[in-house]
């Protein structure tokens, strides 16, 4: 398999042409997202409007993951690139492609002088974790939420 990573800040160019192909994927791990091809633009448009950036792994013309990433700036780790999203399509799993997605994400944080990548995990995703661990990943504290809605 050979993969590409194409990267977007926008929904400007190509973004359009691979939004499309990106969203089945990307459902796949965020399923909540708003039903429809125009409300899941809306919600990238939005979302990459407050600084992400949205990488997919694509071979040839099918996208095989997707990532969604920002720069965080913070007092205790000052730079770090944090993953929103990082989701394999199902039918590609263990393949290499969410290994390929870390270790650009992993050089992307190295050229922008970040000093660590970090990402969430819902507890429930043990298989996902297994694959984090393996990438070199650790659990350094815990996440605590509170829902406002």
């Amino acid at each position: 398999m050979t993969l590409s990573i194409i990267t977007f800040n926008n929904m400007a160019g190509d973004a359009a042409q691979w939004l499309p192909k990106a969203e089945p994927v990307h459902r796949q791990l965020r399923d909540q997202l708003p039903p429809g091809t125009d409300a899941y633009r809306a919600v990238l448009e939005e979302v990459l409007q407050g600084g992400a950036s949205l990488s997919l792994a694509v071979e040839g013309e099918a996208v095989r993951g997707v990532a969604l990433w920002r720069i965080i700036y913070n007092t205790y780790e000052q730079r770090r690139l944090y993953i929103d999203d990082l989701v394999t399509d199902a039918a590609f799993r263990s393949r290499g492609v969410g290994h390929a997605l870390l270790d650009w994400l992993e050089n992307q944080a190295k050229a922008l002088s970040c000093t660590v990548l970090a990402l969430d995990s819902g507890v429930q995703r043990s298989g996902a974790h297994r694959f984090y661990f393996r990438e070199g990943f650790t659990i350094p504290s815990f996440c605590f939420r509170k829902k406002l809605v």
